[in-house]
């Protein structure tokens, strides 16, 4: 078994990153498709929206079932048999006759493959980095950017060369290079655990190990899905309401772009390039929007940044619906670029920030749950707007509407909770008041869980 922090970790985040450009990176191709797989079905827009639909919501709800897959039998195994599920997935949707079929073979099959490779691939680094686990989630990220940056130029020349058909079932080849990255993640041994009497004031490092020795004596649902602190915890309902809301319309300028583009007038060719630029942009803008968001002054305040880079990618969706010329979508692709840079660097830090590591395995898993949701109707509504209207601009009109008021409402909502709390502190820690005094004495607070956020 290896060891954390060794010299085979390095090793091992090349394979994750390789993996996240894979995994992560695929579905930002799917709208080089669209209009091939609609011609080929003689689907309607609603029809073929389902199609990465399916892929997106189930690499989200996956979570909690890829969390069993790693704790009975390893990230290891579970990358690997992602890999293999991804490259049958491709393979066989390549054969279908329907677009039924393609719904079951690339999207549950394919989906749920991709599920594993990403999320395993996520957790091995835990593991495999202690000291330097931040560094390496950031370097993993970007894989995700390259992927986002290749997938659609790789796409457009293989479409043209050999139909959508034979660039699926190139895919499923290429999607099998994940079960190389899991053979890589050899199993490592577990850190010796540090003993502290004070949980608050533990390392980042041993906030995850408490949290995995806690997760190990759950049991049920909570154990992968926290049902209590959606009930209860006011700051995980605002964002957890807010990004399922986000997620809505967040995704289908991914899909509908290519689409939209050509539609208007301008070559394939050159609308998946413009797509690229997406991704290219995220390989520069997500490194230093994480080094941004470290910055003293928005210590305690992550969830406003992530609020105002939500506003920004929703209001910059009205430049694409306004104006269709070439230079006018390159200004909307560097702006969707770099908002989408902030908010995928912050997403998960944010959460992690509101409910602690001890919660975040299973606040995550009812998280992605919830998003899937949102994910799954989002693309078919937008389709079916479409299919009524027949103008693809609506899509974006539409992706501006849900995605910024998500981000006013998760802004305001934390600003009048911060109020609130402030003003109860201020009562309760007030020396000259008796009562607060009283109340002091019965409130325990503990850091990792902010339980003053509980509805009591």
């Amino acid at each position: 078994m290896e060891s954390p922090d060794g010299s085979w970790a390095w090793g091992v985040l090349v394979a994750a990153m390789i993996t996240h450009g894979l995994t992560l990176g695929f579905p930002s191709s799917i709208g080089v498709f669209y209009t091939d797989l609609q011609n080929t079905f003689q689907a309607s827009n609603t029809e073929t929206s389902w199609f990465p639909s399916i892929i997106m919501a189930v690499l989200h709800a996956g979570g909690p079932l890829c969390s069993i897959m790693v704790e009975r039998f390893g990230c290891r195994v579970s990358v690997m048999v992602g890999g293999l599920l991804c490259g049958i997935g491709m393979v066989t949707s390549s054969f279908s006759q329907t677009i039924v079929h393609l719904y079951l073979s690339a999207g549950i099959v394919g989906g749920l493959g991709l599920c594993f490779c990403f999320q395993a691939a996520v957790t091995v680094l835990g593991y495999y980095f202690i000291k330097r686990r931040t560094l390496a989630n950031s370097l993993a990220s970007s894989g995700a950017s390259i992927g986002m940056a290749l997938w659609p130029i790789a796409s457009q020349n293989l479409l043209e060369s050999m139909g959508w058909r034979g660039s699926f079932m190139i895919f499923g080849g290429v999607l099998l290079n994940c079960c190389v990255c899991g053979a890589m993640m050899r199993p490592v041994k577990a850190p010796p655990a540090a003993p502290s009497k004070d949980e608050g004031s533990s390392s980042t490092a041993n906030g995850v190990n408490h949290g995995i020795a806690e997760m190990e004596h759950a049991k049920g649902l909570q154990r992968y899905m926290a049902f209590d602190l959606l009930l209860r915890h006011r700051r995980y309902q605002i964002y957890t309401i807010g990004v399922t809301w986000l997620v809505l319309g967040f995704v289908l300028p991914l899909f509908y772009f290519v689409p939209y583009a050509t539609s208007s007038g301008i070559e394939e060719s050159t609308s998946a390039l413009l797509l690229s630029l997406v991704g290219f942009i995220n390989i520069f803008a997500r490194p230093v929007s994480g080094l941004v968001s470290q910055q003293r002054i928005f210590s305690g305040k992550l969830i406003y940044l992530f609020s105002g880079a939500v506003i920004a990618n929703g209001l910059s969706n009205l430049v694409c619906a306004t104006f269709v010329s070439f230079p006018a979508l390159i200004v909307y692709c560097v702006l969707y670029g770099i908002s989408m840079s902030v908010i995928g660097s912050l997403v998960f830090q944010v959460l992690m920030d509101i409910v602690g590591m001890k919660r975040f395995p299973a606040a995550f898993g009812l998280f992605t749950i919830l998003e899937s949701v949102t994910i799954l109707v989002g693309p078919p509504l937008a389709g079916l707007l479409v299919d009524i209207t027949g103008q693809y601009n609506l899509v974006f009109y539409f992706t501006c509407i849900a995605v910024t008021s998500s981000g006013i409402f998760m802004f305001l909502a934390s600003y009048i909770l911060d109020k609130k709390e402030g003003k109860t502190k201020k009562k309760i820690y007030n020396p000259s008041d008796t009562v607060g005094n009283t109340e002091r004495q019965n409130i325990s607070y503990h850091p990792a869980t902010k339980q003053e956020d509980f509805v009591i």
